[in-house]
């Protein structure tokens, strides 16, 4: 039996903000911030799912995948914008993460009706990407309402192609409609939105906190995170060769004036700089000795020190 978009969640009324319009500014604002708590408690329950959904795109990305958001809306939006700063964050080379938005780039800015009921031109961006040459592409469908024929048809054209699927809606009574059908299914019980119908207030929050923890942590476990440290940044800007300055400088226990030095001996490299401290090593052996784990720069430490202890023996 098909659903009426009347018996979403996200379309129905809230009980809360009946009287919107006539609340002070003061009580909207609590309002907001009540409305708000909830979607953090909502996106807490669905910890499993996402963490399912962390362990699908790190397993395809260590094998040359790549994860492809599509939404429409609002949804496309954040997909787009998260994908976009996966390179200048964690010095990713090329694009593993690639969003794709209903109504292209102009839907960006601007609102391009009727766009995300065409559910054929997805399929073409995705054949444009060779998205399914590598089975180890990914693609993450998002849509608030659960029912967005673009990011459908995209997730569909994913199963033709036997790629992992993950549906990221907003809607549970929807999410149990497609329980089988995707790999993974996330589905934050947000409830109705204050003002009905705006997916992009709440369901728009818990949407980009989702896709901060499923990029995120996936970079994480791909060893683009040392500690607490983005140590494979770019440094395509002054703020960030000033922050690339200041991690060595914390990592290593140096003073700014080495740190910037030995930055630049590193050709601004930040992990082999800090192999380069800690080991006493050369560039070159630092390299190697990157390369050789992975990019873990915490594996290449235990690596290195495991050999200089070995040296250190052999030379006793």
């Amino acid at each position: 039996m098909p659903i009426d978009y009347k018996d979403l969640k996200t379309e129905m009324r809230n009980p809360e903000s009946e009287n919107l319009d006539l609340m002070s500014v003061k009580d909207i604002l609590n309002l907001f911030y009540r409305q708000d708590i909830t979607v953090a408690e909502a996106v807490k329950k669905e910890h499993k799912h996402i963490a399912q959904a962390i362990e699908l795109i790190s397993r395809g990305l260590e094998v040359e995948g790549r994860v492809f958001y599509a939404g429409a809306g609002t949804s496309g939006r954040l997909g787009v914008l998260d994908a976009s700063e996966i390179k200048p964050t964690f010095g990713v080379k090329k694009k593993i993460f690639i969003g794709l938005i209903a109504g292209g780039k102009k839907a960006l800015t601007n609102s391009i009706e009727g766009a995300e009921d065409d559910g054929k031109v997805v399929i073409q961006e995705l054949k444009k990407y060779k998205f399914g040459v590598n089975k180890n592409d990914v693609l993450v469908g998002i849509t608030a309402s659960g029912m967005t024929p673009y990011v459908l048809s995209a997730l569909n054209y994913a199963i033709s192609q036997n790629c992992a699927t993950v549906l990221l809606t907003c809607n549970k009574n929807i999410a149990a409609r497609y329980k089988g059908c995707f790999e993974v299914i996330i589905a934050p019980d947000v409830g109705s939105e204050i003002i009905s119908g705006s997916t992009r207030l709440k369901s728009g929050t818990a949407t980009k906190m989702i896709l901060n923890m499923l990029s995120s942590v996936s970079m994480v476990k791909l060893g683009k995170v040392y500690q607490n440290y983005m140590v494979d940044l770019i440094p395509s800007c002054k703020k960030l060769i000033a922050r690339a300055e200041r991690i060595l400088s914390d990592i290593c226990r140096i003073d700014l004036e080495e740190s910037k030095k030995l930055y630049r001996l590193s050709s601004q490299n930040l992990k082999a700089a800090i192999l380069i401290k800690e080991l006493n090593i050369p560039l070159k052996e630092a390299v190697l000795l990157l390369k050789k784990n992975g990019g873990h720069l915490r594996s290449a430490l235990i690596d290195g020190k495991s050999k200089n202890k070995k040296i250190m023996k052999d030379r006793k």
